[in-house]
């Protein structure tokens, strides 16, 4: 079984091999102009972005891999969850490649993009069963766990689609989604470590990844990671959830892809509806997902982050305590 010093040892193996391969990867991603097209409706400090060298995300997971390989033997359960990552990983890539270099601004269709993103869960659901996962889930706060039934696979590609989907929204302001995942990554580490789960060296090699492509990554941002990167970290942060049946749990300590989630669901519904009643659509928010709202109301993108790093921290405390029945 693995135990603390497997995870340092991941998350040392992890830091340092994307620590070295940013700066190769960099002038490679210049050269063939894979640069980030920026949105003209967005806020006007972003402009500055336009052309910043993306799809670093391809040395988030090649970081997680070289690190985690070393913990997969006889070891399932990361393997399913580092394939499901990679997974999401090529659907990402196939969006962004066709972003950025075929010059398509909305990538994969919307349909196509849902389709796909359903047949990566439908493997991993395939997995679950094989390895006997029942249809439980854990109840936050009431030390006890919930029998979904029936219920369990609808539950569960709401679950897995919806915290891919948000992560990948929550990639919009540099640093905010890898440090929020790096926060969420280390609070499962936290509960991989009690519960002895053999995840916990495949979440100590992604923590190590997102810790160094933040050198890289914060403002100004050098490199994004794309939706390479933001998708494949939704899918390993599922899955992982989905394995030690705490998708309620990830809901409090990822509150913030929630939020970004919601803003997006409401903005969008609330201006089609307005849009057909009134002739006029109408905003809740100044703009959407809810990071550019901060910004369109003052705050400065180092604020926005850091903000979203402190509301994450205080609710990792929260999911300690909603989660603290497991020990």
């Amino acid at each position: 079984m693995y135990d603390f010093n497997d995870a340092v040892y991941a998350i040392l193996i992890a830091f340092f091999v994307c620590v070295a391969l940013i700066p190769a990867v960099l002038p490679m991603l210049r050269r063939l102009k894979f640069g980030q097209n920026v949105r003209d409706d967005g806020p006007k400090t972003h402009l500055t972005k336009q052309g910043t060298p993306t799809m670093g995300g391809i040395a988030i997971v090649a970081s997680i891999l070289a690190s985690g390989m070393f913990f997969v033997r006889g070891n399932p359960d990361a393997a399913a969850v580092l394939l499901t990552m990679v997974g999401f990983a090529a659907i990402g890539f196939a969006d962004d490649y066709i972003k950025v270099v075929m010059k398509r601004s909305l990538g994969l269709r919307a349909r196509m993009k849902i389709i796909l993103q359903i047949a990566v869960c439908a493997g991993f659901w395939v997995f679950l069963y094989w390895r006997g996962y029942d249809t439980t889930i854990y109840l936050p706060f009431a030390n006890s766990s919930w029998d979904l039934g029936i219920f369990y696979t609808p539950v569960y590609l709401i679950c897995m689609v919806g915290i891919v989907n948000a992560v990948n929204l929550t990639d919009g302001v540099d640093g905010l989604s890898s440090g929020v995942t790096v926060l969420v990554t280390a609070f499962f580490m936290f509960i991989m470590l009690a519960l002895e789960s053999p995840l916990l060296p495949i979440a100590g090699a992604a923590a190590g990844a997102l810790m160094g492509f933040l050198l890289f990554n914060t403002h100004p941002a050098r490199i994004f990671m794309g939706d390479t990167g933001s998708l494949a970290l939704g899918g390993f942060i599922i899955s992982s959830a989905m394995i030690l049946r705490m998708p309620l749990v990830l809901a409090i300590v990822g509150f913030v892809y929630i939020a970004e989630n919601l803003s997006v669901i409401i903005q969008t519904g609330w201006f089609k509806y307005t849009k057909r009643k009134y002739g006029a659509g109408r905003r809740v928010f100044k703009m959407a997902p809810l990071h550019h709202h901060f910004e369109q109301c003052g705050f400065k993108e180092t604020q926005v982050v850091a903000l979203f790093y402190i509301v994450t921290a205080i609710c990792c405390l929260v999911g300690y305590i909603a989660a603290r029945g497991l020990f």
